[in-house]
């Protein structure tokens, strides 16, 4: 590789990386909320996330940590030159976060028939705690779910790059960053997972 294109490849990394951390600090700022709102409210968040479906909670995390393999196997084939094995796991990793977004929609589904979202009256007529713990669960999962979707569509460009040999054993950063976005989105879950579903 040229020393331009190297210089290239280390910009886009370093790019991605400064992506990662303003992402990082968007859902480290709402976290930090959620402490300060569970600390003066702890029984009230416990009640509420024994309304959460653990269950799906724990299945979609299983899902999304299948995907993250996936991912790492689509780079690790393409560097290798194995690109039509590259674009399976890269379309299955895509696939699984399809999964992940429907079982969501099911949960989300079932809260929303109980009336129980934004400015919904069964939501509003909650003690304040249970209004604020509901009120955090639908931001910082809806905006998770919307950095799930931005991935699917990721994924699935990197699985047609992938299979029409745009992307390569020469050149996959794009799959590399776009690995390293997939693996935050399954990183930032596993820290809502017992924010919302195990509060204790």
């Amino acid at each position: 590789m040229s020393e331009n294109g190297r210089r290239d490849y280390q910009g886009s990394k370093i790019g991605m990386w400064l992506f990662l951390f303003t992402e990082l600090m968007l859902f480290g700022g709402l976290f930090i909320l959620y402490s300060g709102y569970r600390s003066l409210h702890p029984e009230s968040f416990h009640h509420a996330s024994r309304e959460l479906n653990v269950v799906l909670g724990v299945a979609n995390t299983l899902v999304l940590l299948t995907s993250s393999l996936f991912a790492a196997l689509a780079l690790t084939s393409v560097q290798q030159g194995r690109h039509s094995d590259g674009a399976k796991w890269a379309w299955l990793t895509a696939g699984l976060g399809g999964v992940f977004l429907v079982v969501k929609a099911f949960e989300w589904g079932a809260k929303f028939s109980h009336g129980i979202y934004p400015g919904g009256k069964a939501l509003l007529a909650l003690p304040p705690g249970e209004g604020l713990f509901y009120g955090l669960y639908f931001t910082m999962t809806g905006l998770h779910g919307l950095h799930v979707l931005a991935g699917v569509v990721l994924l699935s460009v990197m699985a047609l790059l992938v299979g029409k040999g745009r992307v390569h054993q020469g050149d996959c950063v794009v799959l590399e960053n776009s690995g390293l976005y997939w693996h935050l989105v399954d990183v930032i879950w596993i820290f809502l997972l017992p924010l919302f579903y195990l509060a204790a």
